[in-house]
């Protein structure tokens, strides 16, 4: 694999082509589509549980308190992230508004607003997967050149991970940054890192924050943005699923073909979407240890920040007539 320039593929991401073939081939599929309302207690349990662990914390020593972070708080905050990813393909109610407040809430733990914004760049990602002036999940070329395959360089971009993404939105010109939408989730969230300040007090909020860097970054759950489009096994196969233990804790985000296939079934359908077209899962290379993957990507000089698939054309497959009503329904456009 070159760690000198991304790979370049001049055929159509794969999953609209796969979506279409699934649906044909196991039509019961369509099942599974539709909203899981019963997250929104996820999305509670999940935030409620880090603002008492942040009580917990807040007069303890800052060892603790990063030890705490890094051994439960990034669990908690990682799993708030997919439930930010569910809101954003609208996967818990019909209603925009609520799925939009739902993400908001589950943000407060991150410290950073981002819920917003995260749906408006998501969706483009499932749109145009590798098109590099429209896909925020594809590094800079200039953060590819600075990174590359350097082992500390690699461990650095881990630890600030959150801070490349945020500057690689600013070349996708396409998408409004702030809005109404954007506003309010800024406006609530500040107002809850400053009541976290203010009851619990600077302990309670710093823990908030090393687990939001911990749970994308330096650590073996930031092997779940390796996992998902880094070229690790197969430079013909741009999209990796992870089936590990792990997946029990995460929601099953690991599902990451399956997802990309069928963006309107929600995190809790996912196991049985792989399970009714084994003929197209189970031919495809995955992953059992994001620990593993970590460590790998850490230590191993084959893998760069360039070992991703990019292409030029904007994402779209010809469908025919017949094929564009389940093509719609699959993908659930927002």
């Amino acid at each position: 694999m070159s760690t000198a320039n991304f790979y370049f593929s001049a055929e159509p991401e794969p999953h609209r082509v796969r979506t279409l073939q699934i649906l044909k081939q196991y039509p019961e599929v369509k099942k599974l589509m539709g909203r899981n309302p019963l997250t929104i207690f996820a999305i509670i349990g999940l935030v409620g549980g880090m603002i008492g662990i942040s009580y917990l914390v807040k007069d303890s020593a800052w060892w603790l308190v990063l030890l705490v972070a890094y051994g439960v708080g990034a669990f908690f905050n990682h799993s708030l992230f997919v439930m930010i990813h569910e809101c954003s393909h609208h996967l818990l109610f019909k209603n925009k508004t609520l799925n939009r407040l739902a993400a908001i809430a589950s943000n407060l733990p991150h410290v950073f607003p981002s819920a917003i914004s995260f749906e408006r760049y998501h969706i483009k990602h499932h749109s145009f997967q590798g098109v590099h002036e429209l896909d925020a999940d594809l590094p800079d070329y200039w953060e590819a050149k600075l990174i590359r395959n350097s082992t500390l360089g690699k461990a650095f971009w881990l630890l600030i991970f959150p801070v490349f993404q945020v500057i690689r939105t600013f070349r996708l010109s396409e998408i409004k940054p702030v809005d109404g939408w954007t506003i309010t989730n800024w406006v609530i969230q500040l107002s809850f890192n400053v009541a976290i300040w203010v009851f619990f007090g600077p302990k309670a909020l710093i823990f908030m924050l090393a687990s939001f860097f911990f749970s994308v970054g330096l650590h073996p759950l930031g092997a779940r943005w390796i996992q998902e489009h880094f070229l690790t096994i197969d430079e013909n196969q741009e999209t990796y699923s992870y089936y590990g233990p792990l997946n029990a804790v995460a929601f099953n985000v690991g599902f990451h073909n399956e997802h990309h296939d069928f963006p309107s079934i929600p995190w809790n359908r996912l196991p049985q979407l792989k399970a009714k077209a084994p003929a197209f899962y189970d031919t495809l290379h995955s992953h059992n240890s994001w620990t593993k993957l970590w460590l790998r990507f850490l230590f191993d000089s084959k893998i760069s920040l360039f070992s991703r698939t990019m292409r030029n054309e904007r994402g779209k497959v010809a469908l025919t007539d017949e094929s564009k009503p389940d093509m719609e329904m699959a993908t659930q456009k927002v």
